[in-house]
């Protein structure tokens, strides 16, 4: 399936999916309309639930870039989740080093902020390339590795907030960053979308770069539609799949810097459940592109923001969008199989019917 059939589909699939969550309404005596407008009208048509949409969105567009570049390149890889934490392990301890009388106590803001970003980023990066050199050393499988190393990272977060790390108190947590390690407001303090949003759409742009227009996204592309005859075609497979792993652990990692900083204000336990495996969803739901990426991203925020306002507002639990979700979800991952299916039933009646033509000359 082309990038571009790929995400036509997904907009199918997204619509079908809302027709058939209709149903799920029923049960409640509610109307479907009134529901939907409820839902996309609190996350999408009001400034403070549209900075509410795009904040539930900046770590998803991450970890939806991540898998692009990951999973272009062939290297599967499901340990998001872990980056996510070892992002946000990176990120706290520069947020934490901006504490009055540690190293970078009289640091102005803009320096914590890019040095937050970076060892973000390359911790990401190197919790990504132990999958990927145990791949290549040893021939394990990615998808099995990249799940137990999530694993790995949750119990090392766990660790630090209730040893090392933990501030005064009863929660494993630690200290409140300082105001200057924090990511600032875009739309004021009332408003929950922060300054990492901008951050995933430069990465967004970067990633588009990478991919279309270097040598360097040749490679991943190439390495990823087929090994071995990139491998005779001269690239290092190897390497490549090491580059692939840095670059998309690094930006899965940046999820956690985006929430940690951004959002919470200090590592937790169980900082995030879900959202590093969400936002591989959201990287199928735009069609493994990065422009893609960004509308599933916003549209599963979105969901996910309307949905807790439904729940408030009516009688109707969030999980009736989470359901939803799944519904969406099953169809786009149909679709391949399903386009394959329309393309063989047209090849078999364009023959069967030039077949009838030859008999009637």
């Amino acid at each position: 399936m082309s990038s571009k059939s790929s995400v036509w589909y997904s907009l199918l699939a997204v619509i079908a999916g809302l027709l058939l969550g209709a149903i799920l309404f029923i049960p409640f005596n509610a109307n479907p309309l009134e529901s939907y407008r409820t839902m996309f009208g609190a996350a999408f048509f009001t400034l403070e639930g549209l900075g509410t949409t795009f904040t539930r969105a900046t770590p998803l567009i991450f970890i939806g870039l991540g898998t692009v570049v990951a999973w272009k390149s062939g290297f599967f890889y499901l340990g998001f989740q872990g980056s996510l934490y070892i992002g946000a392990v990176g990120a706290t301890l520069v947020a934490l080093s901006a504490r009055s009388g540690h190293l970078l106590a009289g640091a102005p803001a803009v320096i914590v902020f890019a040095s937050s970003l970076f060892v973000s980023f390359l911790f990401g990066g190197a919790w990504a390339l132990i999958v990927a050199g145990l791949k290549i050393r040893f021939g394990g499988n990615v998808v099995l590795l990249s799940l137990m190393f999530n694993y790995v990272a949750i119990y090392f977060v766990n660790y630090l907030v209730t040893r090392p790390l933990r501030a005064v108190g009863s929660l494993p947590q630690t200290e409140r960053f300082p105001e200057k390690a924090i990511l600032p407001r875009l739309l004021g303090e009332r408003n929950d979308l922060h300054l990492g949003f901008i951050v995933a759409l430069v990465a967004v742009g970067a990633v588009l770069y990478i991919m279309r227009f270097t040598k360097k996204g040749y490679e991943f592309v190439a390495l990823g539609l087929n090994e071995r005859a990139s491998i005779y075609a001269g690239i290092n497979a190897g390497r490549v799949m090491l580059q692939a792993a840095f670059l998309s652990g690094g930006l899965g990692a940046l999820a956690g810097w985006s929430q940690v900083l951004g959002v919470q204000y200090r590592l937790l336990d169980g900082l995030d459940q879900v959202t590093g495996f969400e936002g591989i969803v959201t990287a199928l739901l735009g069609g493994l592109n990065a422009l893609g990426v960004v509308v599933a991203s916003i549209l599963y925020g979105g969901l996910a923001n309307g949905a807790q306002v439904m729940q408030r507002r009516t009688d109707i639990p969030s999980s009736v969008a989470l359901m939803i979700q799944g519904i969406i979800v099953l169809l786009v991952l149909t679709g391949p199989q399903v386009q394959q299916r329309v393309a063989a039933w047209r090849s078999r009646h364009i023959a069967r019917t030039e077949s009838t033509g030859d008999i009637g000359s």
